[in-house]
């Protein structure tokens, strides 16, 4: 062979071996083989790491999904319900992420937080058939379950609190209910909940979560939305247990308040 170490490198990867270390070339063609060759000064070990470095194609991120709930049409826009779709709206503008188009039976969008790849989707399937999209898209671009992060509502927590977790049940959300049945079953992926809170007195808890929120509840999901998106930001370019961390921080602090 005719590198040092044994391990030949074409004429075109010479700045491969520069970026792991490598700063002096010799080029020589050596007499089996018409093409030219580098030939690298350094030891057999280092040569080795290269050839292992610029032969292994770097694998392509999978993209995180961010799924926010919700019901399609003007009648529900604003509701508590509909809190998931506000969110991945507020991550979208935030971010610079167009939401015009419509695939897989979901408003749909794909950019990136920061340097990471990820796509956003509405689905206009009506809640309770929200795993109809849902599925679809994880099947489509092969999505592990573990990077599927889903956003809703949850009455069971106070009004504005947000509370990540890496799995569960559907808790009687008909939404999550029918994301879980085309995972077929699985439990096994991220979700925010945001809480919208308790119906008071007697009222049905379905006309709660269809009720529009007031001026001063619209207020204080502004900075429940801003948690949000940096919650996400965390979990998409660093980790799950850093993002959990941090939402459940600022609950602790809200309820010192």
């Amino acid at each position: 062979m005719y590198i040092f170490g044994g391990v030949p490198i074409p004429r075109s990867l010479p700045a491969a071996a520069a970026a792991i270390g490598y700063r002096h070339f010799v080029l020589k063609t050596p007499a089996h083989n018409s093409g030219p060759f580098w030939r690298i000064k350094g030891n057999r070990s280092r040569s080795l790491r290269l050839m292992a470095s610029i032969s292994t194609v770097p694998e392509v991120p999978k993209p995180w999904l961010l799924v926010g709930l919700g019901n399609p049409g003007k009648r529900y826009v604003g509701t508590r319900h509909n809190v998931g779709f506000e969110l991945v709206d507020f991550i979208a503008e935030a971010e610079g992420i167009a939401m015009g188009g419509v695939s897989f039976k979901s408003s749909f969008g794909k950019g990136f937080i920061g340097d990471f790849p990820v796509m956003l989707a509405k689905p206009q399937t009506f809640m309770n058939a929200s795993g109809e999209s849902v599925g679809a898209i994880v099947s489509y671009y092969k999505i592990p379950l573990k990077q599927v992060l889903v956003i809703l509502d949850d009455m069971d927590l106070p009004f504005g609190k947000l509370r990540l977790l890496p799995k569960g049940g559907h808790a009687g959300h008909n939404g999550m209910r029918s994301i879980m049945s085309h995972f077929k079953g699985s439990q096994d992926f991220p979700r925010l909940r945001i809480g919208i809170g308790r119906p008071p007195g007697k009222m049905d808890p379905v006309n709660f979560v269809l009720r529009p929120f007031n001026r001063e509840e619209a207020e204080e999901l502004e900075f429940t939305f801003q948690n949000g998106l940096k919650a996400v930001r965390i979990l998409v370019q660093e980790n799950f247990n850093k993002a959990a961390t941090f939402v459940n921080t600022s609950a602790k602090s809200l309820e010192k308040l």
